[in-house]
């Protein structure tokens, strides 16, 4: 018990709650941190920024939460909207060529929503709203089909055995 009160880490939801909460019932009966750290094999800054959650929001701070992943911030009209806006292609919006990036894509976003988001985020909305990521196939513009065809039938093979 800790001040005659039932041990919060009694009632732990997992492993890393319960070593959370211990750390604060040792250290609050007069365990210093790195004493701490040792017995409960962890770093002494883990149970520092565990002391620290502690002391600025209390238990809460330190008990399980379920990561839920964040709705998309865009609504369906948005999404609709963003859709045209990358059929205008990226040229339309000032950028030199005809290529979306995902960190163009986040600056039209940012400027024509005010929304935010990370580079991995673009591309999951991207998934969502029917756009693929594709490496663009560069080609020189005075490129002849006909002589590469011949050159790759009749030249490749001779250079490719003498490797």
């Amino acid at each position: 018990t800790l001040h005659g009160m039932e041990l919060p880490s009694s009632k732990a939801k997992n492993v890393r709650e319960y070593r959370r909460l211990r750390a604060v019932e040792l250290f609050e009966s007069g365990m210093k941190q790195a004493a701490i750290a040792r017995a409960l094999n962890v770093t002494r800054g883990a149970v520092s920024q565990w002391l620290s959650a502690y002391r600025d929001k209390g238990l809460e701070a330190l008990r399980y939460r379920k990561i839920t992943k964040n709705p998309c911030r865009l609504s369906q009209e948005q999404k609709d909207e963003l859709r045209k806006l990358l059929a205008l292609g990226a040229e339309h919006f000032g950028y030199p060529g005809a290529v979306w990036t995902l960190s163009r894509v986040r600056e039209l976003i940012l400027r024509k929503f005010g929304i935010s988001y990370c580079i991995s985020n673009v591309a999951v909305i991207l998934k969502k709203i029917g756009w693929t990521c594709q490496k663009p196939v560069v080609r020189a513009t005075q490129r002849d089909e006909e002589a590469s065809k011949k050159w790759l039938q009749e030249k490749w093979p001779e250079i490719k055995k003498s490797r």
